[in-house]
């Protein structure tokens, strides 16, 4: 192999700090391009995997991060200009063939999207289909500004980007531990309110400023590159996991892509690792994999169809998404308040108090009813297996005494010994008059898991999930300007409500390199 580090040219002339690793041998190869904003660095091992199975691979520091100058702005300008003069970079070389596959996790997943899709909107003279990649992998995609910050209910995701911002926000590399170190000394800090002036009681703990984070919450526009996706004609790879936070964001670009499209959602977080307790048959080699489906989008031969596997927790056992029904064909329906759904523990009425909110990192739940800080319910133990792959839903009727409520909805199973394991999570934003009941739907996610026999299901019905996400106020004021905070009085309808689960009637299991690959 041959590694060396070369600037290529942004069109503006910036120089982009970019790794390359050749195969031995002087004829033309296919290229893998990573462009990042986490280092370059971290990729050295992922280039020599690629280069050993006959691909030219790069890796590029994109602008204003670690070794490439200029300022970086996350999810805007620049992006899409820098990654298609690479890709018209690296077809000028002599040792490409000319075909580029875009490839990247998180972050280095929108770097390869929006190089990849058209965009109608694109100034006037800008490179487009000599710098479009051929092919896509996007791992755990982060979408855009609105589609990290934001549920699709709205509430705002506020543990996860203050973490990233603190991490990554507004300086030339990174500290990963900056966030954990300023919650150390000063336990309060996502108390802080507003939450648009976070940044400044975060200052002084990072030791800078955070000039982009208003900036961050001002953004509202969601689906863009979705959109774009439809109209799009080259082969994707689409990498989640069930514990992703960004899996329903990776599952609407594989469901509305126009190419050649292929899912796989893994028993996984945002890491696209395992539960170190997860058994071998639970993993993936994704290094063979995508070596594997690069080979096959390249020569055209990916079946035009939409397919994907789903995993079954950590079973080790995969879900067609061909023999996924659709939600009304597929779903189960567990009401509330009856002897074969979900019995009514307590709080059918209780209080969402934004000052005492329900905590996001503590599955404990209350065992007295009174007070009441949720709505619990408890299914009886299953009297078998069950296996769930696909849409999950809860629909309640409920009631706020306030102009605006959110409503987070957490399902958690309950193995025979009483071990708790997150399951699914939803939450909402409403607006409506006080007082005013409604029939609210809570999307819980895409599932895929099997569920062994003497499992109980435990959900819980809250108006907070802090500090995951920011408090509702409760005022009708925007949570991220707000700074007066109210209780709000919810009440559940029981016979008006009810959780739709995927429940997989005729199991039809998959190896899910082979599906992803044909």
């Amino acid at each position: 192999m041959n590694s060396l580090t070369v600037s290529v040219l942004a069109p503006d002339g910036t120089p982009l700090a970019t790794d390359v690793c050749l195969p031995d041998g002087d004829r033309p190869r296919p290229a893998v391009l990573i462009r990042t904003p986490y280092g370059r660095d971290a990729h050295r091992a992922e280039l020599r995997g690629w280069a050993a199975h006959g691909f030219a691979a790069l890796a590029q520091d994109v602008r204003g991060r670690h070794g490439s100058p200029g300022e970086w702005h996350p999810y805007r300008d620049h992006e899409k200009a820098d990654g298609a003069a690479t890709v018209a970079w690296v077809r000028a070389q002599t040792w490409s063939s000319g075909e580029v596959v875009a490839v990247g996790a998180s972050y280095a997943a929108y770097c390869a999207l929006v190089t990849a899709l058209d965009d109608p909107d694109a100034a006037p003279g800008a490179v487009h289909r000599d710098g479009a990649p051929d092919a896509v992998i996007a791992a755990v995609p982060a979408l855009g500004l609105t589609e990290t910050a934001r549920e699709p209910g709205g509430p705002e995701r506020l543990r996860a980007r203050a973490g990233w911002w603190a991490a990554h926000g507004d300086r030339r590399d990174s500290d990963p531990d900056a966030l954990e170190r300023a919650l150390a000394d000063d336990p309060r800090l996502l108390e802080h309110l507003p939450v648009a002036r976070l940044a400044e009681r975060l200052a002084p703990g990072l030791g800078r400023e955070l000039p982009s984070w208003p900036r961050l919450w001002a953004d509202r526009e969601r689906g863009r590159l979705v959109a774009l996706g439809s109209a799009a004609r080259l082969p994707l790879l689409a990498v989640g996991g069930t514990r992703d936070p960004f899996a329903e964001d990776t599952v609407a670009l594989w469901r509305g892509w126009g190419g050649p499209a292929r899912l796989l959602l893994g028993p996984w977080g945002h890491r696209l690792t395992a539960d170190r307790s997860a058994p071998a048959r639970a993993r993936v080699n994704l290094g063979a994999l995508y070596v594997r489906w690069a080979r096959a989008a390249l020569a055209g031969r990916l079946d035009p169809t939409r397919r994907g596997a789903i995993a079954l927790g950590d079973s080790g056992r995969w879900h067609s998404t061909l023999r996924t029904a659709s939600p009304s064909e597929a779903e189960c329906r567990w009401p509330f308040a009856s002897a074969t759904g979900l019995r009514l523990l307590h709080g059918a009425v209780f209080s969402a108090d934004p000052e005492h909110p329900v905590r996001s990192d503590d599955l404990a739940v209350p065992v007295d009813g009174d007070d009441a800080d949720r709505c619990l319910l408890l299914s009886p133990p299953l009297p078998r297996p069950l296996d769930l792959a696909g849409a999950a839903v809860a629909r309640i009727n409920a009631t706020a005494d306030t102009p605006s409520a959110d409503w987070a909805v957490r399902l958690t199973a309950l193995d025979p010994s009483g071990r708790a394991d997150p399951l699914a999570f939803g939450i909402v934003r409403r607006t409506g008059p006080p007082g005013e009941a409604a029939d609210i739907t809570v999307p819980l996610g895409t599932l895929g898991s099997r569920l062994p026999a003497g499992t109980r299901l435990r959900a819980e019905i809250a108006g907070h999930h802090f500090p995951a996400h920011a408090r509702n106020p409760h005022t009708g004021d925007d949570p991220v300007t707000a700074t007066r905070l109210a209780p709000s009085r919810r009440t559940v309808n029981p016979r008006g409500s009810a959780l739709h689960l995927p429940v997989v009637a005729r199991r039809h299991y998959v190896e899910p390199v082979p599906e992803i690959c044909r």
